[in-house]
């Protein structure tokens, strides 16, 4: 089977934090997994490198936007590459590949009956001279009354239009907003309401928060969306008189999964065997306030487009991290950013904690008391002891050499069993429970392992001992293999010091193979860096 796994751009005007890979992390969960199951899979993403935000930040900082923008896609890349994300490509919006492939995908959207030319008043900006993109409108939302960009609104959920906040300001200077008229290409969304509708209602596995927003944005009425606007900084327009704007950036960045496949599949795959293959299947991974482009604007730029492109199938849309109770603001600089953590914990720890702790299906905490107590009590405490207490009885009593046994019926069902169900979990995006299950196993071996007691057995039962020892074996290469999506660092030394590959099936390793000895896979974290990463927050630790 063909399968797309298609991440979120992140916006590349300022570094990575936990949330952003909160997030993003199940695609490569999902990623793996297929792989190990012998599937063909184009996981990728990118950097999305235009719009006004980059330009701002690029005049604060006296640079150009394609030197901002190339050094956060650079730092984007040591980020997920230290975290293990498996991109097939991870590619940048101010590529030629995805310029090209957007102005050709664009000529053909011209083409179509739903895109039209309008006159418009477009906001602008006296003070600073320049017309405004929505989201840097603010301005009170018409539905709840909460402030809010231009776009839409975070409080209640709401798609805007700069014309219809009430006291619209700029957001860049504050002053009062005013409109010009601009001429530009429009998109009828409204056109493709019945597929959109058809699309969401045979949504089986598209998530909770995904459904009840895009079934929102259709009972509120779909209007006509901008494909063009008067900026700088963008991709050109590829029509006549359309030289002095630029192609909207909502209408090219999801485009991104399309360009970046064709640069994904050139070795030996086939673009339109992912693409306009109605057997594969596509997974779009992102936050919730990125919905509406993969549900409504994303499937509409498709059908629009009329080349027969395949629509999302399935739609992993997170809720939100908090960090230790507080709202993650990057302008306030209080967030965990990516680049420093990497450098302060074990990548499989990162993972395993934003995985557990997952905003699926609701809000939850990043929290570093929480974080360090999971490390050391379930990686370490229930996983790494589990192995550790295993492998130092074969070193000393079997001569480093898997013992003669034969696989209890019990033991061997339910391995058999959680790679079912294990599995079936990942695919419909419910990466918790299918972790949790593997970790339930891993503490009713340790309980096993006590219960057998092996360290008395070798002197009282020998033939037990072997037995459970063999055992024991073979729930280690197993749980390897089911974790490796997972925490893949630590996984994949287990898989490679016992020699087996981690193909996505039960595994039964022989009696009598040596084994060498295998580092500790984690280390106990000092709870004192509890205290250390809370002052680096300005929060008082009162535990």
């Amino acid at each position: 089977m063909n399968v797309i796994i298609s991440g979120a751009w992140v916006y590349a005007n300022g570094s990575l934090h936990i949330g952003h890979v909160a997030s993003l992390i199940s695609g490569d969960v999902i990623a793996r997994y297929y792989r190990q199951k012998g599937d063909d899979v184009c996981y990728v993403s990118g950097s999305d490198c235009y719009g006004t935000p980059i330009t701002i930040k690029a005049k604060k900082e006296g640079k150009s936007p394609l030197k901002i923008a190339e050094f956060y896609h650079k730092e984007f890349v040591d980020c997920f590459n230290a975290l293990g994300f498996s991109y097939d490509y991870y590619g940048k919006t101010i590529s030629n590949e995805h310029n090209e492939f957007v102005k050709d995908f664009h000529r053909k959207l011209y083409k179509s009956k739903s895109v039209i030319e309008k006159k418009v008043q477009q906001a602008y900006c006296v003070d600073c001279e320049e017309y405004l993109p929505d989201r840097f409108v603010e301005g009170k939302c018409p539905e709840c009354g909460e402030i809010t960009r231009g776009d839409q609104c975070d409080a209640c959920g709401r798609v805007l239009e700069p014309e219809l906040l009430i006291e619209g300001r700029c957001a860049l200077c504050g002053q009062k907003i005013g409109f010009k008229e601009s001429t530009h290409l429009y998109l009828r969304l409204s056109d493709y309401e019945a597929e959109l509708r058809k699309l969401v209602n045979e949504s089986r596995y598209w998530r909770k928060n995904a459904i009840d927003f895009t079934n929102r944005y259709l009972d509120e009425g779909l209007r006509d969306k901008a494909l063009t606007r008067d900026l700088k900084w963008g991709i050109e327009v590829p029509k006549e008189g359309y030289s002095d704007k630029k192609i909207y950036i909502w209408a090219e960045n999801v485009l991104g999964y399309l360009s970046s496949s064709t640069v994904a599949t050139r070795k030996n795959q086939d673009f339109n065997d992912y693409w306009k293959n109605e057997e594969a299947l596509h997974y779009y991974v992102h936050g919730k306030d990125n919905i509406p482009f993969h549900t409504i604007i994303l499937p509409s730029l498709l059908l629009a487009n009329g080349e027969n492109y395949h629509l999302p199938d399935r739609i992993i849309s997170s809720e939100y991290l908090t960090l230790e109770h507080k709202k993650i603001s990057t302008s306030k600089d209080y967030a965990v950013w990516i680049k420093d953590i990497i450098n302060r914990y074990d990548p499989d720890t990162i993972r395993y904690f934003l995985i557990a702790n997952g905003p699926e299906k609701r809000d939850t905490d990043f929290s570093f008391r929480e974080l360090i107590n999971r490390h050391n009590g379930e990686l370490l405490g229930t996983y790494g002891n589990f192995i550790n207490r295993t492998i130092v009885f074969i070193e000393k009593y079997f001569n480093n050499k898997i013992p003669d046994g034969s696989i209890d019926e019990n033991i061997e069902a339910q391995l058999k069993s959680i790679y079912k169900t294990t599995g079936e979990n990942i695919e419909i995006g419910n990466l918790r429970a299918g972790l949790e299950e593997i970790f339930n196993l891993l503490r009713n071996a340790n309980k096993y392992f006590d219960t057998k007691k092996p360290w008395e057995t070798r002197t009282t039962d020998q033939k037990d001992c072997e037995n459970t020892i063999y055992n024991c074996i073979q729930i280690i290469a197993n749980t390897a293999v089911l974790l490796e999506p997972f925490i893949p660092f630590s996984s994949n030394k287990v898989i490679k010091w016992l020699g087996i590959n981690d193909t996505w099936d039960f595994k039964l390793i022989e009696s009598g193979k040596s084994i060498n000895s295998i580092d500790k896979l984690f280390e106990r974290i000092d709870k004192k860096i509890i205290h250390e990463e809370l002052e680096k927050l300005n929060i008082k630790d009162i535990n």
